[in-house]
């Protein structure tokens, strides 16, 4: 990946857990080039941290607004960050 131009946080809300959205994250941002990284939260949350370019964040966005297809999401809360760099792969974290 070159060069990070921006940095999506998100937290998805919904049946997020126990259908593999972790993986299906990780497959869809791998394919876009970005790094960063998934985890399951306590509160039955999944969230987001990535970098990469501003297309393909939107894009990354886009599937999480939808997940796959054993997932229902009902809310994705979403902000635009400044990159810092830090990470060098996507990875699915505990």
């Amino acid at each position: 990946m070159g060069k990070a131009t921006a940095r999506l946080h998100a937290i998805i809300h919904g049946r997020v857990q126990g259908v593999n959205f972790r993986y299906y994250t990780l497959n869809e941002a791998s394919s876009l080039d970005l790094v960063g990284w998934v985890a399951n939260r306590r509160d039955g949350t999944v969230e987001v941290m990535a970098e990469g370019s501003r297309p393909a964040l939107g894009q990354l966005l886009s599937f999480l607004h939808r997940g796959p297809s054993q997932a229902r999401v009902d809310r994705v809360d979403s902000e635009w960050l400044e990159p810092t760099g830090q990470y060098t792969r996507f990875q699915v974290t505990a």
